[in-house]
């Protein structure tokens, strides 16, 4: 059996806060094969963005590890992990933000390759830039063009240009098409699958949108208060949904068909559970319409319901 490109155990950080520990991923257990995109969705605050900035250490773990080609890279020196950079590379989520306002197009896709010295003397990397460039769709008369000229859709081809600049194995991408218009994230996420199909990229893909993780994954991963709540593959998630948070996610997205006026939604109520010093339990039965009381009090572990598809809910204990 191949060993898989990045795979997580039992990942856990916690931020310190006035109140406590704050668990922004707890017990994260996740894996994605090589060439392959994993999904990972959630609501606001449920620490899927800082799962993927812990798997790429810009964030320090609390505990757990974070194996690349079986490797635990959080076990590496930081010059081991200088070397590992080239091959892990972040989209981030606001193409407004993440570019830095003084420097021209070019200039900003050839950071990366400066820093590193991948690529010696101007001339060359002046002609990886026209590359990178053509690969992502942005026209040569933008070279010299500055940020703040361009809409949001350039912006974010930039980001994902400077993300290709060292070759990488493995990007984050986080929620790379939040901030654009529909139309404009079409785009994007095409541009995205046929860099994977073309240079054999392996992508964790962080997004609120269910219709959008449905269009680029391989396999769902749905986050609820610092923890993995179902994983399976994206087909089966959709075909069928096991755990509650899931099902009243799905019945949340917006379908323009006449027989959808029909559609039962499933409205999630109650108090979000504080992610400080949460109590034992599953933290979304406070809000779960099928909770127990044994829901508030035993532990839950991911379980195999069927192939590929984990749940952690004592419904299917």
């Amino acid at each position: 059996m191949s060993v898989p490109l990045i795979e997580t155990r039992d990942l856990k950080k916690y931020f310190d806060v006035a109140g406590g520990k704050l668990h922004a991923v707890d017990g994260v257990s996740l894996s994605i094969e090589r060439g392959r995109t994993l999904g990972v969705v959630g609501e606001s605050g449920c620490g899927k963005s800082t799962f993927g900035r812990v798997v790429l250490r810009l964030l320090d773990a609390t505990s757990g590890q974070v194996l690349y080609n079986g490797e635990d890279i959080l076990k590496y020196s930081n010059d081991q992990m200088m070397k590992m950079r080239q091959k892990m590379q972040i989209i981030f989520q606001d193409p407004y933000a993440s570019l830095n306002p003084r420097m021209t197009v070019s200039e900003i896709i050839a950071e990366p390759i400066r820093v590193r010295r991948t690529i010696v003397g101007n001339s060359a990397i002046m002609d990886k830039v026209d590359e990178l460039m053509q690969i992502v769709g942005l026209a040569d008369r933008f070279v010299n063009t500055y940020p703040h000229e361009l809409d949001g859709g350039r912006r974010q081809r930039i980001g994902i240009a400077r993300a290709l600049a060292l070759d990488p194995e493995f990007i984050v991408c986080d929620e790379p098409v939040s901030a654009l218009d529909v139309s404009i994230q079409a785009q994007v996420l095409n541009l995205l699958m046929d860099l994977q199909e073309e240079r054999g990229l392996t992508y964790l893909f962080v997004t609120h949108n269910l219709s959008v993780v449905k269009h680029i994954s391989d396999e769902i991963a749905v986050m609820y208060l610092g923890q993995c709540v179902e994983r399976c593959p994206s087909d089966e998630l959709f075909e069928n949904p096991l755990h509650p948070y899931t099902r009243a996610l799905l019945s949340a997205i917006p379908e323009p068909t006449l027989e959808a006026r029909n559609k039962r939604q499933e409205i999630i109520r109650g108090e979000v559970t504080s992610p400080i010093d949460p109590k034992p339990g599953c933290r979304f039965a406070a809000r779960c319409p099928h909770a127990k009381p044994e829901c508030m009090t035993d532990s839950l572990r991911s379980q195999e319901i069927s192939p590929g598809h984990f749940v952690s809910c004592l419904l299917y204990r």
